[in-house]
């Protein structure tokens, strides 16, 4: 099972929620208060927050990350790393106290996905990286990822791995291909479909099945979606909204076709070859969880190394053959093609870690939704999807 699959909640707690919601304007945090004293250089170690099951292990030894234990080696800095992470919002109103406090979180790095780490750039409760510091990074990062509306330039933010959030079907039961968002709305599919019920998650696939460049998408945009969807529900098309548990209704055939993540399918289709995902014709998203440095941080430098550690081919190429998402690093892609081990030069072929040139020219980052629009539109999304 994926990280996303057994971890991705959709509900947090509602003070938490209410924080995240609001954006907390008053908190902002200006550039030239966010850096501590930086102790890196007398302080050999660092403290590492990410999601459980989102590194790679040692098969006979799980406890072991091979590829952390490499930076270690290879740098002298000891990483204290933790998998605290099991929500956006959660984790958001974990560390906000302190942030919004100017006080240390006690956490040199981060991750959490796009659409969140937007608030926190938003808020000035994280820190600019030295790029001079990260030439890895500077020569390796997926062009399609160094642009995001949210951090111009990428400055403050880093993909830890990526992903697409397209369509999946059941080949076999359906008894047809899918190959664009608007065939999810054929008769033969009525009751048989899912979509996925966080907002954030779920409006961009459709949003693009209506055509609309979701790089400036409007409020008239999203309100002429959620029509659609309306209608949809109105006429009991739509089987239910759901959080990652769609992955055992699909490979039951209880689901036809649902809205679903790359990452997801990979670990499906091993099991099940029936199983089919698809960039649509009108495109799909591609998002990325990020590392980002927070404010006040004790090892930036160190943590900026370790970044950049992650952005060699080679580590980035044995990450990708363990987690199986998306890689940022498409460099990683020969490094795997050139394995003597069948299965990882397989891996090299596989288009939803290496999405091939056709699927990456239907691939497209919606802009954020601002802190303004947030209430409402969620307040209108979860009145659909009955949260």
């Amino acid at each position: 099972m994926s990280r996303r699959s057994l971890l991705r909640a959709t509900v947090a707690g509602a003070g938490a929620a209410a924080l995240a919601g609001c954006g907390v304007p008053a908190a902002y945090i200006a550039p030239g208060d966010r850096a501590a004293k930086d102790r890196s250089a007398t302080d050999r170690r660092l403290s590492f927050a990410n999601w459980p099951l989102y590194i790679d292990t040692d098969e006979k030894h799980p406890g072991r990350r091979p590829t952390l234990e490499a930076f270690e080696k290879r740098s002298g800095v000891s990483v204290k790393y933790t998998e605290e992470i099991n929500d956006n919002d959660e984790f958001f109103g974990k560390i906000s106290p302190a942030l919004m406090n100017h006080q240390d979180t006690g956490r040199d790095l981060i991750v959490v996905s796009d659409w969140m780490c937007a608030r926190y750039v938003r808020l000035g409760w994280v820190q600019e990286m030295d790029r001079a510091a990260q030439p890895n990074v500077a020569r390796n990062l997926d062009p399609l990822l160094r642009k995001p509306s949210f951090d111009p330039g990428r400055k403050h933010s880093v993909p830890w791995q990526s992903g697409i959030t397209g369509i999946a079907y059941h080949r076999k039961k359906l008894g047809r291909e899918i190959r664009s968002t608007a065939e999810l709305w054929k008769d033969d599919l009525r009751g048989r479909v899912t979509l996925l019920s966080g907002m954030d998650e779920a409006f961009t696939l459709l949003m693009l099945g209506d055509g609309v460049d979701v790089t400036r998408w409007t409020a008239d945009d999203f309100h002429r979606m959620t029509d659609r969807l309306r209608r949809l529900v109105a006429k009991r098309h739509i089987r239910r909204f759901t959080g990652n548990d769609y992955i055992k209704e699909l490979s039951s055939g209880d689901v036809l076709a649902c809205q679903a993540y790359s990452g997801d399918i990979i670990q499906l289709q091993a099991d099940n070859p029936d199983i089919a995902f698809v960039v649509p014709e009108e495109g799909a998203e591609l998002w990325a969880e990020s590392l980002m440095i927070p404010d006040l941080a004790r090892h930036k430098a160190s943590a900026e190394q370790l970044i950049d550690h992650y952005y060699r081919p080679e580590v980035a190429a044995e990450l990708a053959a363990s987690v199986n998402y998306v890689c940022p690093v498409p460099a990683a892609r020969e490094v795997l093609a050139s394995s003597k081990d069948k299965e990882l030069a397989e891996l090299a072929e596989n288009p939803l870690v290496f999405p091939t040139d056709d699927m990456r020219k239907r691939l497209a980052t919606a802009r954020d939704i601002t802190a303004k629009e947030r209430p409402g539109f969620a307040k209108e999304w979860n009145e659909i999807v009955g949260l």
